[in-house]
């Protein structure tokens, strides 16, 4: 019987077993928003197709969420990095990233996957051939204090949201 590969080794004095308990928190917290914000959210017993919620809207339509998340911990050059995300093109297929190191209660996009697709680049060569990396954030030195600062990258501020209002179809009209 193989071996199972030994978890990657923690970042910045956190476990792997920290750093993955971060994006399961991540998931029950927006999901219990949604649930708060009114929409009817079922969850998934097996996460094997990169779903993490499901949605009904108020049309009777389904669509599927796939939640990514960074923690506020993380080297602010990261801030916004999703790396190696498998993505096929679907039409109720939604992906809410949220960066928790930017702005001052973290930041949201929402993304369809064909605009996701669109936005982010695709591996082309390496170990993640295939998947797909989006930067959502940009990073600045503070000249008085030294430090870097993270930002949202304005190229994405089109899928900024502080609501769900793209996923439950009640989107407003521009």
């Amino acid at each position: 019987m193989p071996r199972k590969k030994s978890p990657q080794p923690a970042k910045a004095g956190k476990s792997f077993f920290q750093l993955a308990s971060f994006g399961k928190r991540m998931e029950f917290w927006l999901i219990g928003e949604m649930l708060r914000h009114g929409l009817d959210v079922y969850r998934p017993l097996v996460d094997d197709k990169g779903i993490d919620a499901v949605v009904r809207r108020q049309d009777g339509t389904f669509v599927e969420i796939q939640i990514k998340a960074r923690s506020k911990d993380i080297a602010e050059e990261q801030a916004g990095l999703f790396a190696g995300i498998k993505c096929e093109p679907s039409p109720n297929y939604y992906f809410i990233f949220h960066a928790a190191a930017i702005g001052e209660n973290g930041k949201m996009w929402i993304m369809t996957a064909d605009e996701f697709i669109e936005s982010a680049s695709k591996n082309i060569k390496g170990e993640h051939i295939g998947k797909y990396t989006l930067r959502l954030s940009k990073y600045k030195t503070n000249k008085e204090t030294g430090l870097k600062e993270a930002y949202a990258n304005p190229e994405f501020e089109k899928f900024s949201c502080t609501s769900f209002e793209r996923i439950s179809g009640r989107e407003k009209s521009a």
